[in-house]
């Protein structure tokens, strides 16, 4: 395994050009966004100055004339002006569903990042097509699992552990490239989002001695400690130190080896704030993703995905207080909705994510008017062999529910 530097991707530099101590994500034009220094997909020349509003009326009359041949899905973490559009909106594991069973449009218009697309275009019919409106909406955690490295350390594991079934089962989180997906898929694993990270891991253990975890460290370590597995027999896998950074005695010892992986968003979050929220705020409940850090998840009331969160504080009496530590656009949606509670942010600097942060109106209308004359931007089409590979792992977790 050759030793690499260790390199901050792009989508974590851009996320402070979005952070502010107020709550306003305003849209501004394309233009205006650009000048932050972000690094997202160019468009032809006049979707750059179109304001909000000539925006919203070109979408709506696209939508318009497309008709149901084409779905708008839109992801919890989606900006305001996006999610107005979307048909079906939900977490990463809601939206996989949908696009197993949605059947009747030809096109579907993913607005999330790019491995929620590859994986709607996994689930969807031959005669379907999926388009990400900005190609360079990726995934900072994605990102940190490539898949050569995700390879030499399943080859590195073989070797110490041998080729005997059931030794270990890999398990890659949603948040992963069709590769990672189909790696998993090829040796006997599954795939699995925060929804169902406890059953997925039920699943692999009835199958194997150990679990390979990718590529978020915070949610395997948090699924595997709630589960009742020791924190000294979950070890993490750097993929920049040969053999991950692990002895073959710690390997063998292990019940989970956590790959060296972390959202962006979600490890900003901290025990402080949680006990600042709780002196400034009595009888406050704190709400966290499981994607943060132990220390915040065992801090914190209650955790759970996107969904969870949604449903939990919808489900809430009126003038409960809710202190919530994820994404900030879902935060003020739900403040928004739920008038009658108090809902806020932990974190009092306002960082979206940034990746989300890349599907402005301004591409949406530009797929949609490329679609209403015929032509298809921004396809997301995965190939044979990974496809079919992705497919099995991704099938074992629709079948494993949660």
């Amino acid at each position: 395994m050759t030793t690499q530097k260790t390199v901050i991707p792009i989508t974590e530099l851009e996320q402070s050009a979005f952070c502010q101590t107020e709550g306003n994500l305003r849209t501004k034009t394309l233009e205006e966004e650009f000048r932050a220094g972000v690094r997202w997909q160019k468009v032809p020349t006049r979707y750059l100055k179109l304001s909000v509003a000539e925006l919203d009326r070109g979408i709506a009359e696209a939508r318009t004339a497309l008709g149901k041949t084409t779905i708008v899905l839109g992801h919890h973490y989606q900006r305001e002006d996006i999610i107005k559009y979307a048909d079906f909106r939900g977490d990463s594991y809601k939206l996989s569903k949908m696009a197993a069973q949605t059947r009747d449009a030809r096109v579907i218009v993913f607005c999330g990042v790019h491995f929620m697309a590859e994986t709607a275009d996994i689930l969807a019919g031959p005669d379907q097509t999926v388009i990400l409106p900005n190609m360079a909406a990726g995934c900072s955690m994605a990102d940190m699992a490539r898949t050569d490295d995700a390879e030499d350390c399943w080859s590195d594991l073989a070797s110490v552990l041998g080729g005997a079934p059931g030794e270990i089962i890999p398990v890659t989180y949603m948040n992963s490239t069709a590769a990672i997906k189909a790696l998993c898929g090829r040796n006997g694993g599954l795939v699995c989002t925060s929804s169902n990270a406890a059953e997925a891991f039920k699943w692999a253990f009835a199958r194997g001695r150990r679990i390979l975890f990718l590529p978020d460290q915070h949610l395997g370590r948090n699924t595997g400690f709630q589960m009742g597995i020791p924190l000294d027999e979950m070890v993490l896998w750097s993929p920049f130190r040969p053999m991950g950074g692990l002895t073959p005695d710690q390997i063998r010892k292990a019940k989970v080896i956590l790959w060296q992986g972390h959202c962006s968003v979600h490890t900003r979050f901290t025990v402080e704030q949680i006990n600042l929220a709780r002196e400034q705020n009595p009888g406050v409940s704190v709400l966290v993703h499981p994607e943060c850090t132990l220390d915040v998840i065992r801090a914190a009331d209650l955790n759970g995905s996107t969904e969870f969160i949604a449903k939990t504080i919808g489900a809430a009496p009126a003038g409960s207080v809710w202190a919530v530590g994820t994404e900030i656009n879902l935060v003020n949606r739900l403040a928004h909705e739920y008038p009658d509670k108090k809902i806020f942010c932990l974190d009092p600097i306002v960082c979206p994510c940034a990746t989300m942060y890349r599907i402005h109106p301004a591409y949406l209308l530009w797929v949609l008017e490329g679609l209403m004359t015929g032509l298809v931007i921004n396809r997301v089409h995965v190939s044979e062999p990974v496809r079919g590979q992705a497919l099995l792992a991704l099938e074992r977790m629709l079948e494993v529910g949660g």
